[in-house]
C-alpha cells in the first residue's frame, strides 16, 4: 500500500445553497459525512417546499430550488450568515449585490419573506429571470436553520475535496486562472500530483479522522459560471474530457467518515492511501 502526503490549505462551507462561500479555519464533520452549517439553508420553489424521502432520510433535489446551475447570476451576490442560535429568531442573513446591500434581515418568518422577496426581485431583473417564470415557482421560500446541514443533493451527505494541483492543471488547459469556488468544495489540499485525489484510493486520513473515498464528483454547467460574476466564461466540462482526457467530466472527490465525525483544520496533514 502506497501513502501520499498532503496538507489542507483552505476550508469552505456554503451556508445557503447556491450562494457564496464562507472561508473558515476549521470545519466540523458530522457522523453522516456532512459539514456542520454547510447548505443549511435553501431557497425552495413554492410547489417544492417538502423533501422526498429515501431510506428514511431527507433528499432535497437542487432542481426544486435555486442553484447556480440554473441561476448563474447568484454568483454576483455576497451572502453572510450570522447564525448564532442564541439570537432572537436564530440569526441574520445579509446579501450584497453589485449595487450595494440587497437585504439584511433576521430569520423570523417575516424576515425570511423579506429575504426571499429581495432575491426574487434581483433574479427577475437578471438574465436568469425566465427560470422563475414557470407555474409553481413563486413565491420562493427560505427554508432551514443554522444548526443543521440539510440541503445536500443526496441523502447520505458528503464532504468534498479537491487539490490545488488539479486546479492548476485545469487552469493551464483552460488558458486562464480558475478559483477554488468554481467547484464549491469543502476541503482544498496541496502536495499531491494533479488528479491523484480522484485516483484509486482505499482511504483518506485527515488529522484524527479517517474517510472512505467515494466516487469522483461529476460536474455540471454550474462550473462554467465565474464564481464572482456569474458569467459563463470557461468551458470546464469539454476541457476535462477533450483536453484532460477524462471519460466524463469530474473534479474532486466525495468523502464519508469511517468512524464518526470530528473537526478538521487548515494546516492538518492529509494522508491518501492508494
Amino acid at each position: 500500500m502506497m501513502m501520499l502526503m498532503a496538507q489542507i490549505v483552505a476550508l469552505y462551507r456554503f451556508p445557503v445553497k447556491g450562494f457564496s462561500e464562507e472561508a473558515v479555519s476549521e470545519l466540523v464533520v458530522q457522523g453522516d459525512g456532512r459539514i456542520a452549517g454547510d447548505r443549511a439553508f435553501s431557497f425552495r420553489y413554492d410547489n417544492a417546499v417538502l423533501p422526498r424521502e429515501r431510506d428514511g432520510l431527507e433528499v432535497w433535489s437542487k432542481s426544486k430550488g435555486l442553484s447556480r446551475m440554473d441561476y448563474p447570476a447568484l454568483a454576483a451576490l455576497r451572502l453572510s450568515l450570522d447564525g448564532d442560535a442564541d439570537q432572537e429568531h436564530g440569526g441574520r442573513i445579509r446579501i450584497e449585490g453589485p449595487e450595494g446591500v440587497l437585504v439584511d434581515s433576521d430569520l423570523s418568518q417575516e424576515g425570511r419573506s423579506r429575504i426571499a422577496e429581495a432575491v426574487t426581485a434581483y433574479l427577475l431583473a437578471s438574465p436568469d429571470a425566465a427560470g422563475l417564470d414557470r407555474p409553481g415557482r413563486l413565491p420562493l421560500h427560505l427554508l432551514g436553520d443554522a444548526e443543521r446541514s440539510r440541503f445536500q443533493d443526496s441523502a447520505a451527505g458528503y464532504a468534498s475535496l479537491h487539490s490545488r494541483e488539479s486546479l492548476s492543471a485545469l487552469a493551464e488547459a483552460l488558458g486562464g486562472p480558475v478559483e477554488d469556488h468554481r467547484f464549491r468544495s469543502n476541503i482544498v489540499i496541496e502536495g499531491v500530483a494533479p488528479w491523484q485525489e480522484i485516483s484509486e484510493l482505499s482511504r483518506v486520513r485527515i488529522g484524527d479522522l479517517e474517510f472512505a473515498p467515494q466516487q469522483p464528483i461529476g460536474r455540471c454547467l454550474n462550473t462554467h459560471a465565474n464564481p464572482r460574476t456569474g458569467v459563463r466564461d470557461a468551458e470546464v466540462l469539454t476541457t476535462l474530457t477533450r483536453v484532460i482526457g477524462q471519460d466524463r467530466p469530474t473534479f474532486g472527490r466525495f468523502l464519508l467518515p469511517l468512524h464518526g465525525g470530528g473537526t478538521i483544520r487548515v494546516g492538518d496533514t492529509v494522508e491518501l492511501f492508494e
